[in-house]
């Protein structure tokens, strides 16, 4: 089952992050977060932006978040996503099930692009994103040095309002998660949510 994330979660959310950082470069970050620290950014993520679990047998599988894009206010409408998936669980169908539920929930908010760095080489995050829809725009060359080299950052692209106009005078406002749940949306009671 997919489900927003809780605080309750902060521990396997924390235990499924922590050999990414400690052994491969696949995030820039060199400190696994506690499962403390992992619990405020879940709580500052939502409701602003989703942050979602797989859940298996009542075990967390893996997770995907949202943030912003960048801080200026005329990014608004962008964010960027990530997904990280439990070892065991690779190759599962977890990570597409997540950043599918990810994307819908962004739609439904009213978010118009989603963009995602992956560390190379990493093909399976490559092919992962570019099955769910995302394009190549870039390449950030030497982006980050982690496990005694440098490391590129490919960037993709998902639009997410693919038939919005280009030219809006007053685009609507993206809407927090909690206002999508409290306006009961069809996509919170899809079967999608459920294996």
């Amino acid at each position: 089952m997919i489900r927003l994330a809780t605080e309750a979660d902060a521990a396997p959310i924390a235990a499924i992050y922590a050999p990414c950082v400690q052994g491969t470069p696949i995030t820039f970050e060199s400190v696994p977060p506690s499962p403390a620290e992992m619990a405020e950014r879940i709580v500052g993520t939502l409701p602003r932006y989703p942050w979602l679990v797989d859940e298996e047998d009542g075990a967390v599988t893996g997770y995907a978040y949202a943030g912003p894009f960048a801080q200026r206010v005329c990014y608004r409408w962008s964010v960027t996503t990530t997904v990280y998936i439990r070892e065991s669980h690779w190759r599962r169908g977890v990570g597409r099930r997540l950043v599918a539920a990810l994307l819908g929930v962004l739609a439904e908010q009213g978010f118009r692009s989603a963009y995602a760095g992956v560390t190379l080489p990493n093909a399976g995050s490559v092919g992962l994103h570019e099955a769910m829809g995302y394009e190549p725009v870039g390449v950030y060359r030497d982006a980050g040095h982690k496990l005694g080299r440098w490391h590129d950052v490919a960037w993709f692209q998902r639009a997410l309002q693919p038939n919005a106009p280009r030219v809006e005078e007053h685009p609507a406002e993206p809407a927090d998660v909690s206002t999508v749940l409290a306006a009961r949306s069809p996509l919170w009671a899809d079967a999608e949510w459920h294996r």
